[in-house]
């Protein structure tokens, strides 16, 4: 039997005619769609054209709720109670449960974006802030959570269905948590070296940080990041170098 993996993208970050990413092509590869839900980026018709796609081609549909940070994309970091944050995930989750259920399709997923993910990596109560209120409108929603950090404490400790996620094209620290975009060398670029590596870590089941260090880690999904220019080559070269390996992908 086939060992399968999950490969997931962000997108639906395109913003009335302001268009971000390659999503019709990059659904053609993925097999999950972290769909953004109109707080750190997107808006109602294109959170719809995206899953409408996504059911076509027969990827799975995630919630991505960020912060409510339009212009800095959610990847500024803001304060917020327990309760606010319950609250910013159940508004963006509903959203994206009536939008994918008129496209012929439901939320599988969540995963949580930019700053507001960073954070829970490092804050394992928020996290659970997050992670609470979700399951508290579909239990049986998959967790998507960056491996080795307090995102994933958070889920085991709900009992929550999870996914542990490692990035194709960020560098990552010692501690799992992911090199600051402000530092050289956080972003991979290359579509060979990027696929090599994701082979590594999963054939390993392992992070490699920055350092050296490597990290034993479950892996069940691969993320690219939808907004980078390389990220459709990126997306076509893991896919191609986990196949040729013997992987399956197939949605979470």
């Amino acid at each position: 039997m086939a060992r399968t993996i999950d490969l997931n993208a962000d997108m639906g970050e395109s913003f009335g005619p302001w268009v971000m990413g390659q999503d019709a092509e990059i659904l053609k590869v993925v097999t999950s769609a972290n769909v953004a839900c109109g707080f750190h980026a997107g808006d109602a018709d294109v959170m719809a054209a995206t899953m409408r796609e996504a059911v076509a081609q027969g990827v799975g549909i995630g919630a991505h709720p960020g912060f409510a940070d339009l212009q800095g994309f959610g990847r500024r970091r803001i304060s917020l109670s327990r309760q606010e944050l319950g609250n910013l995930v159940t508004y963006q989750l509903g959203a994206a449960q009536a939008v994918a259920a008129r496209a012929g399709g439901r939320v599988r997923h969540l995963k949580l974006h930019g700053a507001l993910a960073n954070m829970c990596a490092e804050d394992e109560a928020m996290a659970r802030a997050c992670y609470e209120a979700a399951l508290a409108v579909d239990p049986e929603l998959v967790v998507m959570v960056i491996a080795q950090t307090a995102q994933q404490r958070a889920a085991e400790t709900l009992g929550a269905q999870m996914a542990c996620e490692i990035f194709a094209d960020r560098a990552y620290e010692d501690d799992a948590t992911l090199v600051d975009r402000k530092k050289p060398g956080a972003m991979i670029h290359d579509p060979e070296e990027a696929a090599a590596r994701v082979l590594g870590m999963v054939e390993a089941q392992a992070i490699f940080a920055a350092s050296g260090a490597t990290l034993p880690a479950q892996i069940d999904t691969i993320c690219l990041h939808g907004d980078g220019p390389e990220a459709l080559a990126i997306a076509r070269a893991v896919r191609a170098k986990l196949e040729g390996a013997g992987w399956a992908l197939a949605p979470l």
